[in-house]
């Protein structure tokens, strides 16, 4: 199993036990789903689509019982809800990107190219859509650590999440 953690924050941010997609070669997207968790209960990861995805009768009676609704990557590994403004979030963008070239100068310097182009790009793409996304900071809340971002499938639905590529490493389980 791999474990994906960001290089600013160190804090996990996802895993390879969700589906996980390469865009760009700049940004990865985890699929995700809504589960439902009773307290003291372990975390369902997704795997078992029966659990992840209760009957409404048996939803309405876990419920009952103190259980959540919850965001499975968010829940396993306690990634915390932010805030921003398109202005704040630009201004957070372009010093997370410095932060993330420097470390590639330092453990990766071949990419620095390949992800200043690339997250230019993609950066583009989340401010011109930006009123779809929900901001998620790492357990630690570390202001200059990765904003993953959550949004929705075209089915209006189903989310996942968006993660810088190049601020994560990847720690072999």
């Amino acid at each position: 199993m791999k474990l994906f953690t960001d290089v600013i924050s160190n804090d996990e941010m996802f895993s390879d036990a969700f589906p996980i997609k390469e865009v760009d070669d700049i940004v990865y997207e985890v699929d995700c789903q809504m589960i439902t968790v009773k307290p003291g209960a372990d975390v369902d990861i997704g795997k078992s689509l029966e659990r992840a995805n209760p009957s409404s009768e048996e939803q309405d009676e876990s419920l009952e019982d103190g259980a959540q609704t919850v965001n499975n990557v968010v829940y396993s590994f306690r990634l915390q809800s932010t805030q921003f403004d398109k202005k704040s979030y630009l201004t957070y963008l372009k010093g997370y990107m410095k932060a993330v070239k420097q470390y590639l100068q330092e453990n990766n310097p071949d990419r620095v190219e390949a992800f200043e182009k690339g997250a230019q790009a993609f950066a583009k793409k989340i401010v011109s859509n930006f009123k779809d996304y929900e901001f998620y900071t790492g357990e630690s809340m570390n202001p200059d650590g990765m904003i993953a971002l959550l949004n929705y499938r075209e089915d209006g639905v189903t989310p996942y999440f968006t993660f810088w590529k190049h601020g994560l490493k990847e720690v072999k389980l």
